[in-house]
């Protein structure tokens, strides 16, 4: 029997690389269209794309989920079930109604906790101490479907929304060729969610503005959840600085204003507490530590970041 695949970002790669490797028939991979990047605007295929090219998988991108000739081509498929990591958009019934065995979900979070298009980022911004993986069979809600199967992992300290992110793909990646054996031998049964839902929405450029006003523990967990996209960045006078990693420190000091600019230490006021920029990176910049930044510059105490 066989498995059609629906994937985008680099997150799914492992997930259909482990469906292949455990002897999976995947007669289609679905992903979204190639998107411009770069300076110059050149089209870019996605991860999930480049890496079915690579294994020979045949490959569609539809534009819309509901055109006629796209169901057509699922439907003559009989595919016993539907595998979808990370596509980006929600399926409708008709294509949820597809498979024998169903549309099987892997999302990024402990549902119903942090439902939505960034589950990761969202989950170390919310000071999360832990996070992990959930299998579900999806219904036509966001993230609403009855659970499978799910794996828990603590948030390191240190954890960006992208480290994170490697160690989630490769668990949910496990995860998903362990719910399919099981969901077809008929040893795993579905349950409803419990609990509160919280939502994750997709997170846009701005949204990575930091508010000086929270406190410096908060704005060190958003700045970890930011990175690597959108990046959390404020203004230095007429400069946009990316602040890559950054650490709260105990003390007092007045939102935004710089309390400490020395040959190896930048230090901000915040609502609650002192943060201490350990990286960042200037306009047409490579990412560099607050003390390369410091060198050759009058920056004083005193200076404000807004």
């Amino acid at each position: 029997m066989s498995i059609v695949f629906f994937g985008t970002p680099s997150f799914a790669v492992p997930s259909l690389a482990a469906l292949l490797k455990s002897g999976e028939t995947v007669s289609l991979v679905v992903t979204q269209s190639d998107k411009a990047k770069g300076r110059g605007h050149a089209l870019a295929a996605p991860p999930v794309k480049t890496a079915a090219l690579e294994e020979g998988l045949p490959v569609l991108q539809p534009l819309r989920m509901k055109d006629r000739s796209f169901l057509d081509t699922l439907a003559s498929l009989k595919p016993e079930c539907i595998a979808v990591v990370a596509y980006g958009k929600i399926l409708p019934k008709e294509i949820l109604e597809i498979p024998r065995l169903g549309c099987i979900n892997v999302h990024a979070s402990l549902l119903p906790k942090y439902r939505g298009a960034a589950p990761i980022s969202w989950a170390i911004i919310g000071g999360e101490e832990k996070t992990g993986v959930t299998t579900m069979h999806m219904d036509e809600g966001l993230d609403t479907g009855p659970v499978l199967l799910a794996r828990e992992v603590a948030i390191g300290r240190e954890d960006t929304a992208g480290s994170l992110g490697v160690t989630l793909s490769e668990l949910g990646a496990a995860l998903l060729v362990e719910t399919i054996r099981r969901v077809r031998d008929g040893s795993l049964i579905p349950h409803a969610q419990s609990g509160e839902a919280t939502f994750a929405p997709p997170l846009k450029k701005e949204d990575g503005l930091i508010d000086w006003e929270r406190s410096a523990a908060k704005i060190s967990n958003f700045v970890r959840g930011m990175n690597p996209w959108p990046v959390a960045h404020c203004r230095l006078g007429e400069e946009t600085l990316r602040i890559l990693k950054a650490v709260p420190l105990p003390g007092a000091g007045r939102p935004g204003v710089i309390e400490q600019a020395d040959v190896r230490d930048l230090v901000v006021g915040t609502g609650d507490g002192l943060l201490s920029i350990i990286e960042l990176q200037p306009p047409g910049k490579r990412p560099m530590s607050a003390a390369a930044f410091l060198q050759g510059r009058r920056l004083l105490k005193g200076h404000t970041l807004r």
